[in-house]
């Protein structure tokens, strides 16, 4: 297991005032942080996965019909998608570089949270496919910002043997926020502005909330590193050949990842075309699929976090949970009525619970650099963010090779979620 991050020339500070030198974290954080964080986590998910389960798909579905809704929904998501990948890592190194009184991942925080619900307001009130995208666009480069500053809270309070443990209780964030967010598109169905904001509002409280009580690293002005087109550029890059356990795993999370955008991006249409399910019924549905799914992911995560932490063990919970979500894909890939996607939906939740409680906690153990935390998750996370890119950019070639079956479409993700699982095998720095 790798060593806590090393501060020495970091501070930290709360919105008091009161500063004190900040070390690597070395005391176990309490449940009220805990709580606080993931409160935070949740609603920062539920803010992406809301539109993108739901209300996005259904926005583009309503502007320009069933027949051309993939296509226009894979314009949007991709050109978004490429946003959040340089964005992320971006916004992680600008928070790393803070030096603000108010500290370094707090600012980002709140700044994240207004741009991108004003971007999440013009596509709700937009009139064609070109001002879908630029809301979209502006959602997701903003979001990012904010996720880039949340998840760098990891390595800068909590201490390496608590990770697991609390990356598994973060694990439940997703699936949380799915139900949560599905919830409340179903309840506001028929006003498309309150099936947008919602979310945003009831999110954007308990982040606020957090960003408040945050006892925040503050970066001394003179310890500030100076900008480079070099340093700009290492942004957006490790080396594989100096970090390559941060490659493999850069890799298997590609493609689960990869695996799901598959899922979230196209089961609207997978409902409607083959499932044979009328449109007003696809909210509900998409929320007992949902419920159903992370009824078993947070079971999953909370056990699987635990259980990586106790035995020492990160590799094989991946691997198997990756290997899980594939057979799920497969499922799903058969289904050929509504109980056929519920099953797949809560196979699929056993793997995703599983993977997303040890895979952040693994990440953070290979880091490259533990003083640019935020910046190296960044980089990370682009493995999170360019599949939601590469998915809908493949998708049509995929449907039209498969003579339009989503069935094909689902047992491709099967597959990318195995290689997944390969991946992550040789990976050495870390059991």
């Amino acid at each position: 297991m790798a060593n806590p991050p090393s501060e020495h020339t970091a501070s930290s500070t709360g919105l008091d005032g009161l500063e004190h030198r900040a070390a690597a974290p070395a005391h176990r954080v309490g449940w009220g942080f805990i709580t606080l964080y993931t409160l935070a986590f949740i609603s920062t998910s539920l803010l992406f996965l809301a539109p993108l389960l739901v209300t996005l798909a259904l926005k583009v579905n309503s502007l320009v019909g069933i027949e051309r809704a993939p296509s226009g929904l894979a314009v949007v998501t991709g050109i978004a998608a490429l946003l959040a990948m340089v964005g992320n890592p971006f916004f992680g190194k600008l928070s790393d570089r803070t030096a603000s009184r108010l500290g370094m991942r707090r600012p980002w925080m709140v700044i994240g949270l207004v741009g991108g619900s004003l971007g999440i307001l013009v596509v709700a009130l937009a009139p064609s496919i070109p001002v879908v995208l630029i809301g979209w666009c502006i959602a997701q480069l903003l979001f990012n910002a904010l996720l880039a500053a949340l998840v760098a809270v990891l390595p800068d309070q909590v201490p390496a043997a608590q990770r697991g443990s609390v990356a598994g209780v973060l694990g439940v964030c997703v699936p949380i926020a799915s139900v949560s967010g599905t919830f409340l598109v179903q309840l506001f169905t028929g006003n498309r502005l309150a099936m947008f904001l919602a979310p945003c509002a009831i999110g954007g409280l308990f982040v606020l909330l957090f960003a408040v009580r945050l006892d925040d690293r503050r970066l001394a002005k003179e310890d500030k590193p100076a900008w480079s087109l070099r340093e700009l550029a290492s942004t957006f890059y490790v080396s594989p050949r100096k970090s390559p356990d941060f490659a493999w795993a850069f890799a298997s999370r590609f493609m689960f990842v990869l695996a799901y955008a598959f899922l979230a991006t196209y089961q609207v249409y997978y409902l409607l075309d083959k499932i044979g399910s009328a449109e007003a019924d696809v909210p509900r549905q998409i929320f007992l699929g949902t419920l159903v799914q992370s009824a078993v992911v947070v079971a999953a995560s909370l056990s699987g976090g635990t259980l990586s932490d106790r035995t020492g063990r990160r590799k094989v919970f991946v691997l198997t949970a990756s290997i899980v979500y594939g057979l799920a894909m497969f499922v799903l890939a058969v289904a050929s009525d509504f109980n056929g996607f519920l099953v797949g939906m809560a196979i699929g939740g056993l793997g995703f619970g599983v993977y997303v409680a040890v895979d952040l906690a693994l990440a953070v153990d290979v880091l490259p650099d533990k003083d640019n935390a935020a910046k190296d998750l960044g980089v990370f996370n682009i493995a999170g963010a360019l599949p939601f890119s590469v998915a809908p950019g493949v998708a049509p070639a995929i449907l039209a090779i498969g003579g339009g079956s989503y069935g094909v479409l689902y047992a491709v993700a099967g597959v990318c979620a195995i290689i997944g699982a390969v991946a992550i095998v040789p990976v050495k720095g870390v059991r």
